[in-house]
């Protein structure tokens, strides 16, 4: 393995941070700005939105200009983008921060997956990917407590300081270690978006999409799912970060073993199934248990939520990639805009959710998400198997 994958992956793990630490600073970010937590949510929407709208359209524009110099760029706009949410003195300019930080995140994930693709050789084009996109997940794992963790110390303030700090030394180290001269690929939007006629690919992205909405209307609240909902403390949210971050190593790990040994679609519909099952067990007991014991389920549940949630991702990639092999690298980033606006969406929904009802409430409706990807599932399987016979009988 390239040695250079792992700056990639440093940089993914750096930029995916913000997105996932923020569920635990809405409620000391609202209460500083003097807004309420769901607006606040605005904050995860306009980052996510913004992620998956930089990554094809930022790329396209970007053309085949160097690498080396792409990602650097892209890591230092991120890091102003936190310098500037760290001093904003009003929400308006927490907002413009998420805009910039998000572009430039997409921006990086999608030059930085084609770059290790290009280090590694096209033969181990599946491995350099799953490296780089591994820095995600680790986000989940370990920046994600981390940062709540410095947010408790020094505010929230402190966590964007810290981002912005290893972000820093990311760009650095990036700028002296990847080779000069490494040109991209020039492709037009409708080049990249043309990968979505595919057969199978459309449905797919699709299901991603309702996935991950249904996810982050929970997770992206999971502040006021605690508190309000389960009784807990604020200093138990960095706690809570860390046995779902440990359950999503776990369902990450185990998700590609599995996709090979029973087959991605059996494992990603086994995922949707156990995501509907923990969003109605946490409504469930939300309201029907004692807050102590509520408090106890929402803890015990963390890894298993982990463990399932983390699950999906690596199988449905793998299901995306089986469609069209050959557009592989174009397909996989149109999944990644579907994630990030799911999570745009889900969060948006969610935060409307909040203002409407009581917190214990948000996993009924988060659980309406994977029946919907259950659904669109069957149908898109039913379409490819139709369309595999017709082929068969010409």
């Amino acid at each position: 393995m390239d040695k250079r994958l792992i700056w990639l992956a440093v940089g993914s793990f750096t930029m995916s941070t913000v997105g996932f630490v923020f569920s635990s600073l809405l409620p000391s970010i609202a209460a500083d700005t003097h807004t309420t937590i769901p607006r606040a949510g605005h904050l995860i929407t306009l980052f996510a939105l913004s992620y998956a709208i930089g990554a094809p359209l930022l790329s396209a524009l970007a053309g085949a200009a160097d690498r080396r110099r792409l990602l650097v760029a892209a890591m230092l706009t991120f890091v102003v983008g936190n310098c500037i949410a760290a001093t904003s003195v009003s929400f308006a300019t927490l907002l413009f921060a998420q805009i910039v930080m998000g572009m430039a995140s997409g921006l990086f994930a999608a030059t930085a997956q084609a770059t290790a693709v290009s280090l590694a050789g096209a033969e181990h084009r599946a491995l350099a990917i799953s490296i780089v996109v591994g820095g995600t997940t680790f986000a989940v794992a370990l920046g994600a407590p981390l940062g709540a963790l410095i947010a408790a110390f020094w505010g929230w303030r402190g966590t964007f300081g810290a981002i912005a700090l290893l972000g820093l030394s990311c760009a650095a180290v990036l700028w002296l270690r990847l080779p000069r001269g490494l040109s991209g690929t020039k492709l037009t939007m409708s080049e990249r978006f043309g990968a979505i006629g595919r057969p199978g690919v459309a449905s797919s992205l699709s299901v991603t999409f309702l996935y991950l909405t249904g996810g982050f209307m929970i997770i992206s609240y999971l502040a006021p799912l605690a508190i309000d909902g389960a009784g807990l403390s604020q200093l138990a949210l960095p706690g809570l970060l860390l046995a779902f971050g440990v359950g999503a190593v776990i369902g990450n790990l185990s998700s590609g073993y599995l996709a090979d040994r029973l087959g991605a679609t059996r494992v990603v519909t086994a995922s949707l199934i156990s995501a509907l099952v923990v969003s109605l067990m946490i409504a469930t007991g939300l309201h029907l248990l004692t807050r102590d014991l509520a408090g106890l389920l929402l803890i015990g549940i963390m890894v298993p939520w982990g463990i399932v949630g983390w699950a999906f991702p690596p199988a449905q990639a793998s299901r995306i990639v089986g469609f069209a092999p050959e557009v592989a690298h174009l397909t996989l980033s149109l999944n990644a805009s579907a994630i990030y606006l799911g999570i745009a969406t889900g969060t948006a929904i969610g935060g409307r959710v909040l203002e409407n009802t009581a917190a214990a409430d948000l996993d009924f409706f988060a659980a309406l998400f994977p029946v919907a990807s259950l659904a669109v599932l069957y149908a898109g399987l039913r379409s490819h198997r139709r369309r595999l016979a017709t082929v068969a009988a010409e």
